[in-house]
């Protein structure tokens, strides 16, 4: 009885181990499927924003409707597919995209989300640019100390750049109304 047991019991064992192999195998096998299809999700999700963003491009004004859906493809994109280079690119799109459909707090999370998630981005002056010009305009955001932050460290980490040299002219222009703006001007081209 003893001996009919421990048969059992390492019969038992061997099934287990037996069937933990396949399962391993077959979670080897898993993954790869899964990245088979995350890169397949990839480029379809990349068609799509490509292909949303040329109908904005053709477009004589802009559609709300087309620039909902391309900013919910850009989004997507960029948040599944972020080793792509192109997800940042995208996210910057959805923002700007949000911005003339006057979705000023969805564009500031998307140029936020841009800065914050890609560090290394090449063009993520250009996005800290855009937020801060967000915060700048009275009419959008309205809130100068964030935007002369920004400006600020688009400065310090961006000195060669060109959106240093317009950081520094806004905040020379910060918390200066449009007809002081326009006196300045006149007064500077006399």
């Amino acid at each position: 009885m003893v001996y009919k047991i421990g048969s059992l019991l390492f019969s038992s064992l061997l099934f287990i181990s037996c069937s933990t192999e396949t399962t391993s195998e077959q979670k080897q096998e898993a993954k790869k499927g899964i990245s088979i299809v995350v890169a397949d999700d990839c480029a379809s999700r990349l068609n799509q924003a490509k292909r949303l963003d040329e109908v904005l491009l053709k477009a004589n004004a802009v559609n709300t409707s087309d620039a909902e859906k391309a900013i919910k493809a850009f989004y997507e994109f960029s948040s599944n597919c972020k080793t792509d280079t192109l997800a940042p690119v995208f996210l910057i799109k959805a923002g700007q995209v949000a911005q003339s459909i006057r979705k000023y707090t969805q564009a500031q999370s998307f140029f936020t989300k841009c800065i914050d998630e890609f560090p290394k981005f090449k063009s993520r002056g250009a996005a800290m640019f855009l937020l801060a010009q967000l915060y700048d305009d009275p009419a959008i955001l309205n809130n100068e100390s964030e935007a002369r932050t920004l400006y600020h460290q688009i400065i310090r980490e961006y000195p060669q750049s060109s959106y240093a040299n317009d950081a520094n002219a806004c905040i020379r222009n910060l918390g200066k109304s449009d007809e002081e703006l326009v006196k300045e001007f006149l007064k500077k081209n006399k």
